[in-house]
């Protein structure tokens, strides 16, 4: 027979706006109690809330954690569903291998760190681009003039989406990595998949020096992309090409601004910016709560058995602020070594958009400081508002002034 405490522990929470707000201390509560915890997402998804390092990074590689998203439909409440039936996920981010395995190795062949690195002039001219726009004393929101359209810019072009289509896009991906109605989601699946079918037949009928028109393209041993495959997996580089990278540079630049003994360092010694793009990565990264998992077989975390068909959400932040793992994880420190993060996720299933993310984040931040040496948050660091997002851990504006 349970005791009272170990009834109260499997009971689930439910979490709110807290949960968005400041999840920080509210990981800190749960990992108190223990690795995982039964929950129910603010998107009414119930499952399992793993929060301790050693156990995120093991089951984010667990072959007993499903992604396939056509077998998880049947495990959402009524009507919570509609955005994964979407065309647009049945890509390498909701497949498992073999289909993911050949799907990674066919994208891997076009998106690589060589190719990505190719990019670097772009990059830096369209970051100068745009902190020309910028007047000197005045009070900006950096979200909207900088971290926002940067990611939009490099990942349309890479994709060879139209310059009179990029403003689009914000509008299209917004309900994808935010809380919203099915409906809405449901609306903007229809009107991307909608366009990015246009374009991807576009790409195949008259092919350009794009990303996209080599992804459509591509072989391996004679395997080529289906046509669902290349829309989703366009879907996949637009969102992670676009919304990691956003939240990367808007959440280092607060890290940076809130923490004045660290950006001097930086400034004093431009060569740690590599080490301090990872450190917020760990810190404040870009991702909340991984993608969609599903256990296909019992699955013990700590003292507690997760029953199969239950989801799983693996928490990202909370895995990398685990003082199990790391010494005083509340500190922000760019010096601190931080191996094996997963703000990037872990296993056959990492980002697939990191090496854009991270040379990104480096240039955006880097001309930033560089341009602005007295840059400086307008306002109060509490006043600041976290979007309502389990998926994207990421600033709704940041005021800031430039001079």
């Amino acid at each position: 027979m349970l005791s009272e405490h170990e009834r109260k522990a499997q009971e689930p929470i439910q979490l709110d706006g807290e949960f968005s707000r400041d999840p920080h201390a509210m990981y800190r509560r749960l990992r108190a109690g223990g690795p995982v915890r039964p929950v129910i997402l603010p998107d009414d998804r119930p499952g399992w809330l793993v929060t301790s390092y050693e156990d995120a990074r093991r089951l984010l590689a667990d072959a007993r954690l499903s992604k396939d998203v056509t077998r998880a439909i049947g495990l959402f409440p009524p009507g919570t569903a509609r955005g994964y039936e979407s065309p647009l996920t049945a890509g390498t981010l909701m497949a498992d291998p073999p289909d993911h395995t050949r799907l990674r190795r066919l994208v891997g062949k076009v998106f690589t760190a060589r190719a990505v690195e190719r990019l670097r002039p772009r990059i830096e001219q369209a970051a100068d681009d745009l902190l020309d726009a910028m007047r000197a004393g005045a009070t900006i929101d950096l979200l909207d003039a900088y971290a926002l359209p940067l990611p939009i810019t490099v990942i349309c072009e890479l994709l060879g989406v139209p310059v009179a289509d990029q403003d689009d896009f914000r509008d299209w991906t917004l309900p994808f990595v935010t809380i919203t109605t099915p409906e809405e989601l449901a609306e903007a699946a229809q009107r991307l998949t909608a366009y990015l079918i246009a374009l991807i037949d576009g790409k195949q009928a008259s092919p350009g020096s794009d990303l996209l028109s080599e992804l459509v393209q591509v072989s391996d041993e004679g395997s080529r992309l289906s046509p669902d495959e290349a829309l989703s997996m366009s879907f996949l580089l637009l969102v992670v090409g676009f919304e990691t990278t956003v939240n990367l540079i808007a959440n280092g630049v607060l890290a940076l601004l809130a923490h004045p003994e660290q950006l001097a360092l930086l400034r004093s010694e431009p060569s740690l910016l590599p080490a301090a793009i990872e450190e917020v990565l760990r810190f404040d990264g870009p991702g909340h709560v991984s993608t969609l998992r599903f256990t296909t077989e019992p699955v013990r975390v700590g003292e507690a058995e997760i029953p199969a068909g239950q989801f799983v959400h693996i928490s990202l932040l909370a895995a990398n602020r685990d003082e199990r793992q790391y010494t005083d994880p509340d500190r922000f420190d760019i010096t601190r070594q931080p191996a094996g993060h997963l703000a990037l996720g872990h296993g056959i299933h990492h980002c697939v958009g990191a090496p854009l993310a991270r040379i990104e984040g480096q240039i955006a931040i880097g001309r930033l400081l560089s341009r602005f040496p007295d840059l400086a948050l307008d306002g109060d660091h509490g006043t600041l508002h976290w979007r309502d997002s389990t998926l994207i851990h990421g600033l709704s504006s940041l005021p800031v002034r430039v001079s």
